[in-house]
């Protein structure tokens, strides 16, 4: 291994230092004249440093207003909830009441049909009579009240003769109540009462058979208590 004199060792160092600093010189120079040629085209460090914080600020404010519009969106939707909830309350309280109206209407019509009717006859009368399907195929309810109009010193009682006339295979035919009865332990359809009196009674009707009338004889076995007779259309009523 060749040795060096101090003097060499000297002159070797200074040799590397030399060449140290025109490297580190070099570096130097060669960022500057990129920097000048970013400035050159429109760049500058510091500004883009200061955009960037701009962009950044802009950026939060931005997210901040998401976040506000976000809660304000559902605080909204909540009021409207509300609202809808509260509208559905009302609504169905108005429902109710109506019924409730139409219900005490229909309430003073019908006792005003027993202690004063329009036409201002006295006696038995059909006041209401209602037909509503069954469970089964070809039943129906029947539904009859029946009313003793203005004179109430005492019972009214007797029996019920109802029928029903229609078309059976296109031939005009009524059954008799007894001939459509599921149950034939309710043949007698008696009545007694010093107002009123409501009945039901369930009925199936022949296969073939289309009804179009109702028939009904009130009996009356008290005396000076007429008996009556009415006729109604076959109208099915909803519920």
């Amino acid at each position: 291994m060749a040795r060096y004199s101090p003097l060499q060792r000297h002159g070797l160092v200074r040799t590397w230092m030399s060449r140290a600093v025109v490297a580190a010189l070099l570096i130097a120079c060669s960022y500057l004249v990129y920097e000048f040629g970013r400035i050159q085209a429109g760049y500058n460090v510091v500004n883009a440093a200061f955009e960037r914080q701009d962009f950044a600020a802009e950026i939060d404010d931005l997210e901040d207003e998401v976040i506000a519009l976000k809660e304000q969106i559902t605080l909204l939707e909540t009021h409207r909830d509300i609202k809808s909830e509260a509208y559905r309350d009302i609504e169905a309280s108005l429902t109710e009441l109506q019924t409730r109206i139409q219900e005490q209407r229909d309430d003073i019509a019908f006792y005003r049909g027993i202690v004063s009717p329009a036409d201002g006859k006295s006696g038995l009368r059909v006041q209401n009579l209602r037909l509503t399907r069954g469970t089964a195929e070809r039943e129906y309810n029947i539904r009859l009240v029946l009313v003793q109009a203005k004179q109430h010193d005492r019972k009214v009682s007797g029996d019920v003769n109802l029928s029903i006339a229609g078309n059976q295979n296109g031939v005009e035919t009524t059954y008799t109540y007894a001939q459509l009865l599921s149950d034939k332990t309710q043949k007698k359809w008696s009545f007694s009462f010093r107002y009123f009196q409501d009945f039901e009674r369930l009925v199936v009707l022949p296969d073939g058979f289309t009804p179009e009338r109702v028939n009904i004889e009130v009996r009356s076995r008290t005396r000076s208590i007429a008996s009556i007779k009415e006729s109604f259309s076959w109208t099915i009523s909803q519920g």
